[in-house]
């Protein structure tokens, strides 16, 4: 399972989450910061892919292919935003 309501602590955004998409290569903090939470305008950069799944909040991104624990990752500052 995962969690849907991630919030991030550095920016205070909710993380939007896509399933069966990525984020193109050409993405950076910029793209993000003008953009969410549009989902119209964060289309441009979404590449479709099955099975994984597109997260974003306005300071930080990631796409995910397979299950991994995000707490591992030291430069994400998401946490749960209580159910």
């Amino acid at each position: 399972r995962t969690c849907d309501q991630l919030r991030c602590t550095a920016c205070d955004f909710r993380v939007s989450l896509f399933n069966d998409y990525i984020w193109d290569q050409s993405c950076d903090y910029l793209f993000f910061r003008n953009n969410m939470p549009e989902l119209s305008k964060l289309r441009a950069k979404m590449i479709k892919k099955k099975g994984a799944r597109a997260y974003a909040c306005q300071c930080s991104w990631r796409s995910i292919h397979e299950l991994i624990d995000l707490q591992t990752d030291q430069q994400l500052r998401w946490v749960c935003g209580k159910h």
